[in-house]
């Protein structure tokens, strides 16, 4: 038995058959701006970004030859610094030193004017015998010895007590002692010595008055001699207070 296959739509009149196409891309042909601008920045955003890679790596290596250079620099002020407080240390060394020097030759009292100083202070009914410098006395009043030069130690013959005391007073006032240590150790009454080579007159003993045996004790100043320069001219004292006044020219010791 056979069957019949009939297609019956081919019959028709509008079917057709067309052969099946490709597809096929087609340019747009309106306005092509947005398209150049998108090709510009797809070929250009590369460039930049490599332009802006090299131009870091560049200045990356600028800076870390500046920063080599200032490490260097920064070596070299580090050797100066050091260089400078070396220096300050020793010139601060210097000074302590030369202070030193100074203040020791600043309380030097000469014994020319010292002397000096005495025999205008000494009354006349008082002699003095012997003057020698011993240890800084303690003052009466308890005080601590603070004078650097030492003492003095005058032992002599006065014709009274009174005489002893106005010898006292006046070495008070003088600027090469310290007033306040300034004091009568020792006065007694004795025997006034009989001159030597006085012989007895026909062999009549002459009996001389008694006198007073003192001893004073005094420190000396301890002011600065640059501020005694007055007193030592006066005594004399030429060739310290030229030291002195050079000294103050070149400021190591103030006027």
């Amino acid at each position: 038995m056979y069957s019949l296959d009939v297609n019956f739509l081919k019959d028709r009149a509008g079917y057709q058959d067309t052969p099946q196409k490709g597809r096929s891309f087609k340019l747009p042909t309106g306005d092509l701006t947005l398209v150049y601008v998108g090709l510009a920045i797809g070929v250009c955003l590369p460039a930049f970004v490599g332009a802006g890679l090299w131009f870091l790596q560049a200045r990356n290596g600028q800076l870390e030859q500046q920063i080599a250079q200032l490490d260097q620099e920064n070596k070299r002020l580090e050797v100066e610094i050091g260089n400078i407080n070396k220096i300050r240390e020793e010139t601060k060394t210097v000074k302590a030193q030369t202070q030193g020097l100074v203040t020791v030759f600043d309380q030097i009292r000469p014994w020319s004017a010292m002397l000096q100083d005495l025999r205008d202070r000494i009354p006349a009914t008082v002699q003095i015998e012997t003057v020698k410098q011993i240890e800084p006395t303690t003052a009466a009043r308890g005080q601590s010895a603070s004078s650097r030069a030492g003492g003095l130690e005058i032992t002599g013959i006065a014709r009274s007590f009174n005489d002893v005391n106005d010898f006292l007073l006046t070495l008070q006032q003088s600027e090469f002692l310290q007033s306040s240590s300034s004091r009568i150790t020792t006065a007694n009454l004795v025997d006034a010595p009989i001159p030597p080579g006085s012989n007895r007159a026909g062999g009549v003993e002459v009996k001389l008055p008694q006198v007073v045996r003192y001893t004073i004790q005094s420190n000396v100043s301890d002011v600065p001699a640059s501020t005694l320069i007055r007193e030592l001219e006066k005594k004399g004292t030429v060739g310290l207070v030229a030291r002195i006044r050079s000294m103050q020219e070149l400021g190591v010791i103030s006027k």
